[in-house]
């Protein structure tokens, strides 16, 4: 993936290392407009969500623009049709450009959608959220969810770019703000102790009160995460890490229709306490993510029907027949790919 900082949209290109060989590139530090710099808008599509698209109507006046309902809930099958039979209606073909502008929803359909058509036309994407910008957006898994299951159904494709305008963050409501830095967390936890470190000392607050703070922080953890992708784009490996906290996360999030941060920083908690059990994790680290986890408003606990639970477990990508990876933690910055058997899980989990 080629790393390209934009100083503004009409300014020139500034290159930065190179990371892997996706082919594609971050635009970074840039605005929405600089997109027709980059695509023919005569045959770029572009979808997006009623949030989005009501927050920033002027930026769509000039695109077309396909707009999805908002929320997880639409994340299904249906509303990847209704994108197919719009792209037909519209008469894009097999040299159309599709840009996804939005959070995780938007970019994990958009990806998803693009990859078929046609048996596949190229997609790019604009984040519009923390949660997408330093996590959903990256990494080239796309797809949707079947019923209760989450990302049941999909596949991995690269975006031929990501460009990153801060300034959509700007009518982020906060709780989305809370939502995008479980994963922000979760990457400190899991690769990066002097991060972790950093965000004790700060607070969304201060992220919110200092763009170039915010735009550094969003930086280092889109290296993370690409650094991790393309060592392991298609996750026989290090890519599993990025699951911590997403195994019990994505169970609870789907069956009590909550936010996806907060699924997760529930879902770390818990695999801090198999770590723990199995690991020799120490409690004053399960402690200090508690309490980091916390300073970010996100929850740590959630009473859950175990039995429920358990029957969307065993269906999670992750199982492979009688056994599961599941990610732990040695310590905080270092995390491990560790075989649990499905019998002692489900006595763990209960």
């Amino acid at each position: 993936m080629k790393i390209i900082k934009v100083s503004s949209f009409a300014g020139a290109s500034e290159a930065i290392p190179t990371v892997g060989n996706f082919g594609g590139s971050y635009y970074f530090d840039t605005s929405f407009a600089y997109l027709e710099q980059i695509v023919a808008r005569d045959n770029t599509f572009i979808i997006t969500d009623t949030n989005v698209f009501e927050s920033n109507q002027q930026l769509f006046k000039a695109w077309q623009t396909i707009i999805l309902p908002a929320g997880e809930t639409h994340k299904q099958q249906a509303t990847v049709n209704f994108i197919i039979d719009e792209l037909i209606a519209r008469n894009a073909d097999r040299t159309s450009f599709i840009v996804g502008v939005g959070g995780g929803v938007v970019t994990d359909i958009t990806g998803f959608a693009a990859s078929i058509y046609m048996r596949g036309v190229k997609f790019a994407f604009v984040p519009t959220t923390i949660l997408s910008m330093v996590d959903a957006a990256i990494g080239g898994k796309n797809g949707v969810d079947v019923g209760m299951y989450k990302n049941l159904v999909g596949l991995i494709k690269q975006p031929e770019f990501l460009l990153f305008d801060y300034s959509l963050l700007k009518t982020l409501p906060h709780p989305e703000w809370i939502n995008g830095f479980a994963e922000v967390i979760k990457h400190a936890c899991i690769k990066d102790a002097e991060l972790f470190a950093l965000l004790e000392q700060e607070s969304i607050e201060n992220f919110q009160a200092d763009i170039g703070k915010l735009a550094n922080l969003i930086e280092r953890n889109v290296q993370i995460k690409t650094t991790v992708v393309v060592n392991d784009e298609f996750e026989m490996s290090d890519r599993k890490l990025l699951n911590f906290g997403h195994t019990l996360g994505h169970a609870i999030e789907n069956l009590y229709l909550l936010p996806h941060g907060h699924a997760v920083s529930i879902g770390m908690i818990a695999a801090c306490a198999i770590s723990e059990s199995t690991n020799n994790f120490s409690v004053s680290d399960t402690n200090k993510i508690k309490a980091l986890l916390k300073k970010y408003h996100l929850p740590t606990q959630y009473e859950y029907d175990k039995q429920k639970i358990w029957a969307v477990l065993k269906m999670d990508k992750k199982r492979v027949s009688n056994s599961m990876n599941f990610i732990l933690l040695n310590s905080i910055g270092e995390a491990i790919i560790q075989t649990i058997d499905m019998n002692e899980l489900e006595n763990l989990i209960h």
